[in-house]
Order: structure tokens, then sequence, then C-alpha cells
């Protein structure tokens, strides 16, 4: 007993290595490799998931998840609460702090492409386990929320469709239930129940029925939305915006509004999750998300213009704004043309909240960081049916049970802190070197490669790549693709000499930096503000450049700077919270121009530049991506600022629910993902077959490097350094796959002290491989 007490004594307690091994689980990365096709993703995880969408399906996903409530709901109600016809502008403020997030998205999307699970995955690839699981957790808290209330406000459209006997007949026949929510009087919704059952059977049937009924549903609302135009033309009057009407609350109004409006745009993430169910995800994920962005934003405004100058915007109906405006002027048959796109457009978002939670699951679980169970796809329907009828049984519970109100208070939370933590990340990669994110440059150099066919690739190879070592002395290069000139290297070329082949290919410094089709430098051919800005200011922009201490084109991250680049923007996301944190909870100080408040603020904002600017000044990682989110480091700087206010501005309440809710999660993550992840499982293998080899190779090699072993003489020979071939009586016991494995060790252990050319060169491509 002494001795087990004796083992918990703290001061015999090894800490270091302790901590060494929770930090390397928490920050080990899944590596690219194993999302390529081919893998063996689909023998672990059953069949795979069809590959059937197209960017015009995934645009209507990404329009049918925003629109529906932003459109029928939050329109009106912004417009009579908070800023009057206003709302045109808050809806625009709004959408630019979207558009901000989802430039993001669609980079993150882009780096690892092919794949489901939305920002899960590609923090789990970029930044690294925990971080991935607590994204992935949050991301199935916002589509669970969002999927019960869709259901629950469908429940409530029928139900004022029916002039609420559907309520008043389960208040009558089931009766009441107290304790839900904030602890109101409620009866539980059965019809949101059965919505929720029904619409999880229409995603677990397949993708292709999802996707059609998703786009049926955006038909009707788009003709609805149309009609809406048309009619209400004819209904229009100039006076409601006269005045002082359209700022009645002044611009704090129209800034409150932007903040609720925002979470009309939330649902754009979706088209993120379906990476590997779409043909050509490189491209159709970034283009689909802003795409559906500016439809949505196009639908809010002009929606906002013809409700706010038929009705004045304090004789707007807040429950159903769209079917009453045209009841005010004795349009009745509207009414119900309008109740149908109401109920297609909550069926349609309804579906939007259901469809990526089960492929958010399947991720996860495939990964091994939820129960595996999860994981399974069916081979009839290539959907992965558990996780469908699990997340829809919770969705059902919940909105059989919990009020409407208290879902949508808790439905933004899990999504604002996904968007900031995007935004954390593409801040990171873009400033790493290029060593840490070499598996998103081998992966792209794959897909770019399996682009190319016939005689462009040929005549590519030859024009750009050395054929052998001799024939990059041999001359001037020989121009097989019929271009005037090869491209320039830029000023440094008459100085220095001539150039050849040898300075284009994979090993250059430049490769990633010089356009190979144009000539001309990479960020000069596709910043086109850069260019404007150059002309602008003339040559001083460079002396600029200097005095600021702004990196060059040719300067490349280290190990140094991208420490520096995660330090600050730690940083920042911690003086950004403290800031927003006193700005909103702080404001009557500011207000009354308290001097130390109006200090602090202004050195807050003084201290957030800084960091902004210190960022600003470290290189970038050359390497080019089919989409780049543009003004680094000011666009993901801002989306969360953005976010993080607008996180802090939800009630207690719903910050208390989050955090059981992510209490729970941790007990998952550290209970059982931890511990039975994928990437776990193969390093308890990797390190079972290397002390499984190590008895073997105990009297064949018993010197290394770490023991002071010094090289031998010439002439003189060591047991275990002569060929391979001297040294089969060894294990002649052993089969045939331990017995490659003892070679390829023997070799990596021989190129320890004397690494070969090949080697150097291999690694020379993989630091500079081409996109």
């Amino acid at each position: 007993m002494s001795g087990f007490f004796s083992r918990l004594d703290p001061r015999r307690v090894p800490w270091g290595a302790a901590g060494y091994a929770l930090r390397t689980r928490v920050l080990r990365t899944k590596p690219v490799e194993s999302m390529l096709e081919g893998t063996g993703t689909a023998t672990t995880q059953g069949a795979r998931l069809a590959k059937v969408l197209t960017t015009l399906d995934l645009i209507s996903l990404g329009v049918g998840s925003c629109v529906g409530t932003g459109m029928y709901v939050v329109s009106g109600l912004v417009a009579k609460e908070m800023a009057g016809p206003g709302v045109i502008v808050s809806f625009i403020i709004a959408a630019v702090a979207s558009i901000l997030s989802g430039v993001c998205y669609a980079e993150f999307g882009v780096r690892v492409p092919k794949t489901t699970g939305s920002a899960y995955t590609y923090s789990y690839v970029t930044v690294g386990e925990f971080v991935a699981f607590f994204i992935g957790w949050n991301l199935i808290l916002e589509y669970l929320i969002g999927t019960a209330a869709g259901a629950s406000a469908l429940s409530s459209m029928f139900d004022s469709l029916a002039n609420h006997t559907i309520s008043r007949w389960m208040i009558n026949s089931v009766g009441t239930l107290n304790g839900l929510g904030k602890g109101e009087e409620s009866y539980p919704d059965l019809l949101a129940l059965v919505i929720a059952v029904i619409v999880t059977i229409i995603v677990a049937m397949g993708v292709k029925n999802s996707v059609g009924l998703n786009n049926v549903l955006n038909v009707i609302n788009l003709a609805v939305w149309i009609f809406i135009m048309i009619a209400g033309l004819f209904y229009i009057k100039g006076d409601n915006w006269a005045e002082g009407q359209f700022l009645p609350f002044g611009w704090p109004g129209v800034l409150k509004g932007a903040a609720t409006c925002f979470y009309a745009f939330i649902g754009f993430d979706i088209i993120a999750t379906t990476g590997e169910e779409a043909k050509n995800p490189n491209t159709s994920i970034p283009y689909a998300i802003t795409a559906s962005l500016v439809a949505c934003l196009t639908a809010y405004v002009s929606v906002s213009i013809i409700l706010t100058l038929m009705v004045p915007y304090d004789a707007i109906d807040t429950e159903s704004p769209l079917m009453e405006m045209f009841v005010v002027h004795g349009f009745y048959a509207a009414k119900f043309i309008v109740a149908i796109g109401s109920v297609a457009g909550l069926t349609v978002s309804l579906l939007g909240s259901l469809f990526p939670m089960p492929r958010v699951i399947y991720a996860m679980a495939g990964d091994g960081l939820l129960f595996r169970f999860l994981s399974h796809v069916s081979s009839y329907t290539e959907t992965p049916v558990v996780a469908c009828i699990v997340s829809g049984f919770l969705a059902a519970l919940l909105s059989l049970l919990v009020s409407l109100r208290d879902l949508i208070e808790m439905m933004s939370i899990g999504t604002l802190l996904a968007y900031t933590l995007v935004s954390v990340c593409v801040l990171l990669l873009r400033y790493q070197p290029e060593s840490d994110i070499d598996g998103f440059v081998k992966f792209l150099s794959e897909e770019h490669t399996k682009k190319k066919e016939g005689i462009l690739a040929d005549c590519e190879k030859e024009a750009c790549s050395p054929g052998s070592e001799g024939e990059e002395f041999a001359g001037p290069p020989t121009n097989t693709c019929g271009a005037k000139n090869l491209p320039s290297l830029g000023d440094n070329e008459m100085l220095i000499g001539k150039s050849d082949k040898s300075a284009y290919n994979v090993n250059h410094p430049n490769y990633g930096t010089v356009d190979m089709t144009s000539g001309i430098e990479a960020d000069e051919s596709e910043n086109i503000y850069l260019i404007k800005l150059k002309k602008l200011i003339g040559p001083r922009y460079y002396t600029m450049r200097i005095h600021l201490g702004l990196p060059g084109k040719m300067d490349r991250p280290t190990a140094a700077t991208g420490h520096t680049v995660t330090t600050c923007v730690l940083l920042l996301f911690v003086l950004m919270f403290i800031f927003c944190s006193f700005i909103i909870f702080g404001s009557d100080y500011i207000y009354e121009q308290s001097w130390w408040a109006v200090l602090l603020v202004v050195l807050m904002v003084l201290l957030i530049a800084v960091l902004v600017f210190v960022i600003l000044q470290q290189p970038e990682n050359p390497k080019k991506l089919p989409y780049m989110a543009p003004c680094l480091p000011f666009v993901p700087a801002f989306a969360m600022l953005v976010n993080i206010y607008l996180m802090l501005k939800l009630s207690t309440v719903t910050w208390i629910r989050f955090a059981v809710w992510c209490f729970v999660g941790l007990l998952i993550y550290f209970g059982y993902g931890m511990w039975n992840s994928t990437l776990e499982i193969s390093a308890r293998e990797e390190a079972l077959h290397q002390s499984t080899y190590q008895r073997y190779d105990v009297d064949v090699d018993p010197f290394s490097v770490d023991d002071g072993f010094s090289y031998a003489t010439e002439g003189e020979d060591y047991p275990g350094w002569g060929p391979s071939e001297d040294k089969g009586f060894s294990y002649q016991h052993m089969a045939g796959a331990k017995e490659s494995h003892r070679t390829s060790s023997r070799s990596k252990s021989k190129g320890r002290h004397k690494p070969p050319s090949e080697a150097l060169i291999a690694n020379d491509e993989l630091d500079y491989s081409p996109e």
C-alpha cells in the first residue's frame, strides 16, 4: 500500500514526459495523403460517398440554408424594432462581415479539397486534433439546434395558417410541461417531431434526393420572391422614406440591426461540408460560397426595400411581415401565395441544417474521435445512414421539448466560434514556412498534375524542367512550346547571367512566385489592387516598403517568423476578446466619455493595430492556391473581430448552455477520442513494430550516433555496415515483411551519417514542389 501511495507523490511523477505526450496528442495533425482517392478511407468506413454535386447544387444548398428565415422573419423584425428602413444598410454591413468569413472558409476548403466535415477536417490537417474536435463538436451543436429550430418554426407556421387550432388541440389533449426553455408553460410540439423525422428520412435516402428536393423548394422560393417584387411595386409609397424616416433609430440602430442581420447569412458553411460529394470541390466550393452570399444579399435587400416602402416601419408585423404587408393593402390572395413561399423557405432552411450534420459526425467518427459505428456508409444510398438517424433523432427530441425562442438563442454561438477559428487558422497558415505545410503543397501538386494531359503536359515538362544533369549546362534552352520568350526571373537576371532551364525547375526558390505562363511574378499577375497601388504611389512605393520594414518578394518564412506570427495571432485573439467585452459591457462609461474608458479603448485599438502591423512585416508563404483570401492579414483579423463581437452579444444563459455542451465534448475527447483516434492507433502500431524489430537488431547494429560512435577508418569494417547480402544470415528466421522493414531501417541509419545525393535532391524537390 505504501508503494502505491509513493507513486502518487507529485515529486515522483514525470511531469515533463506527461506534458510532452499530452501536447503531442492534442497537436498532432492528420496527413493530407490519407484523404486522397484510393487510400484506405473507403475500406475503414464502408462505401464512399457519392460524388454527384455540381457548383449549381452547392449554390442552391447555400442559398436554401440562409434565405428562409432571413427573408421571411428577420427583415421585418429588424425594420420595426431596430433600424427602420435602414435595415437595408444593416443587411449590407452584415453581408460584408459574412463575406470576410466566407473568403477564409473558401481558402480553407481549397487547401484540403475532396474532404467532408467542413472546418473540422481543415483544422485537423492544418492545426491539430484538439482544435479540430472542438470545432467539429460546435458545428454539431449549430446544425442540431438549427434543425430543431427549423422544425419548430415550420410547426408554428402551419399552426398560424390553421388559426392556432393545432396548438389548442395539443394543449387540450396532451397538456403542457413546466421547466422547458426559460420555465414558461409550453406544450410538447408533436408536429415539429413529425417534421424532423420526415426530413431525416429524406436526407438518409440519398444525396440526390435531398438536393433534388432542395432545388425544387428553391425554385418555389424564387417564384414567390419574383411575385413579391412585381406585386409590391403597385403599392409602394415614397413617403415612408421621407423626412427622416429612413434612419429613425440613427446609426446605432443600424449597427444593432446589422448584428441581428448577420445571423441571416449563417449557413454558407454547409457548402464546405460537401467536399467529398462535389464533382470538382477545388473550384466549386469558393465559387458557391461567394455566389450564395451575393444571392442572399440580393434577396434580403430587395425584399426590405419593398417592405419598408409598402408599410411604415412602425406598422410592420414582426411575426409574418411579408404576408401581412399585402393584407394592409387589401390583397388577401397574396397572403396565401407568400405563405407557400414561407413554407418552402423554412423547409429548405431545415434541410440545410440537417444535411451537413451527419457528414460532420461521419468525418469525426471515421477519424475515431467519435464512436466509429457512426461512420457507417450505406452501400445502397451512399450516405452515412447511422449518423443521419442519430442526428435526426436528437433534433426531433429537441424540437419536441424545447421552445423555439430558446433554440434560436443557441443556434449561432457554435457557428460564430467555428468562423473565428477558421479565420485564425488561415492567418496562421499563410505565414508558416514551407516544411510546415508541405502536405498541402504535395497534395495540390498531385491534383494539378492529374489535370495536365497530352501535348501540353509534355511541352511544359520539356520547357520547364531539365532532362539530365548534363543538360543543365548544354547551352541555350530549346523552346518546344512555341513561346517567344521563356519566363524571366526579373531584374536580377541580367546582373547574374543568362537564364537557363534549371532556373525554372521545381528546385528553384522562385518557382512558386513566378507565373510560368506569362513570365510575370505571380503576386503582380494576380493582385490587381497591388498594381493599382503601385501606379498611384509611383516609385515611392518601394521606398515606403523599405521604411515600413515590409518583406520583399524573395523573402521566405522561417520557423522564427512563423513563431512570431503564431504569438501575435494568439495575443490578437485575446486582445480582441477583451476589447469587445469592454465595448459591450462597458458601453455606458464610453458613452459618458469617461477619460479612463476612452483612454483604455484607444490603447487597445493601438495594440491591435501594432499586432496586425507586426504580422504584416512577416513574409508570406509564396505558394499559390486556386483561391486565396485577399488582403492578409486585414480580412481574417476583421472577421475575427466581428465574430467575437457577435458571440459576446449573446445572452448569459446561452453561454452557460454552451459551456455545458463544451464540457460534455471534453469528456468525450479525453475519455474516448484521444485514445481511439486513427492517428493514435497508427502511432501505437508503429511503436509496437519498432520495439519488435529492435530485439533482432541488438546484436547486429549495436552502435549509434547517440552513443558517441565515430566513423570507421579507411579499410576498417564494423559489423552491420557491410553490404546487405552479407547480413542475410542474421534474419533468415524472420518473415519477408520483417526483412524488408529491417533493410529500410538500415538504409535510414546509414543515411543519417552520410546522406546520399539522391536524398538531397528529393528534399529540395519537397521544399519547392510545384503547385
